[in-house]
């Protein structure tokens, strides 16, 4: 193996362990200016209220489909769950919970780290 050949094998895998980071992961600021969490819970990702009246619950449930994430969110003053789904988009986050199809409602969320 060359070296020209093993800096290019380094190359693809950093470049691969990038792409496939979880951009998802992290602290975001919801709308009404509190704190959610989105972390993994095992091989999905789970939302928990980190301000607010409702802090320390989990309010969301979520699996990765390629760019997008789906699953159910869970409105903690009603205990009521939607079908939601999760998009990424450099620091903002779109999240968009539907109890059909047409009764949907989508917040943007900013990422504090």
């Amino acid at each position: 193996m060359t070296i020209r050949s093993v800096f290019a094998t380094v190359f693809i895998s950093i470049a691969s362990a990038a792409s496939g980071a979880d951009t998802v992961v992290g602290t975001w600021k919801t709308e009404n200016g509190e704190t959610s969490a989105i972390q993994p819970c095992g091989s999905n990702y789970c939302i928990v209220a980190k301000s607010g009246r409702y802090a320390g619950q989990q309010i969301g449930f979520f699996s990765r489909a390629g760019d997008t994430y789906t699953g159910r969110l869970t409105d903690p003053r009603t205990k009521t769950t939607y079908s939601g789904r999760l998009i990424v988009s450099g620091n903002s986050l779109k999240l968009r919970g539907c109890a059909t199809r047409v009764l949907c409602k989508t917040q943007t969320w900013t990422r504090l780290n």
